[in-house]
């Protein structure tokens, strides 16, 4: 079920009717670092299995952000931005998942994980810290990947 609340004159809904998929999937794959060249398809797709929210002010939407989640141990914070000239600050707690009754209750080591480049302290705000033990991590990069994600191996500045 679809909920939204207001924070500091801001409408923040997980109403995914509501979401302008153009300027999500304009944004992710022009814009971002992490997903360029992104399909609208894939945009959509991971919308419509993830817990998407939407921060509007009046009735532009002027934000984004989505989970990953099994609603139980899980969240995945992935794809978070603004529009360009939007303050962030307090909206940006839509991101943890800890706002939302169906993640409040997500444990575990990677309950509220998310990964950045460059937004570090802006995260670190909102009670983000570094990997615990990243030595557990992995990741397996798709090498059919259609984007292009600036931390592959081959990338000699990550």
């Amino acid at each position: 079920m679809a909920e939204s609340w207001e924070r500091d004159g801001y409408l923040i809904s997980t109403d995914r009717s509501r979401l302008n998929i153009d300027l999500i999937h304009d944004f992710l794959s022009k814009t971002s670092y992490w997903a360029i060249g992104r399909g609208r398809d894939v945009v959509q797709r991971s919308i419509d299995n993830s817990l998407s929210f939407g921060v509007y002010k009046g009735t532009d939407q002027v934000g984004f952000a989505r989970v990953v989640t099994d609603y139980a141990t899980f969240a995945w914070i992935a794809d978070v931005f603004r529009a360009t000239g939007t303050p962030w600050s307090r909206p940006l707690q839509v991101a943890d998942g800890r706002d939302d009754i169906a993640l409040r209750n997500c444990r575990g080591s990677a309950a509220g994980s998310l990964a950045t480049k460059d937004a570090h302290a802006l995260y670190e705000r909102f009670g983000f810290i570094p990997l615990h033990r990243p030595e557990r991590w992995m990741e397996r990069p798709d090498p059919n990947m259609q984007e292009s994600p600036d931390y592959w191996k081959n990338d000699p500045s990550s």
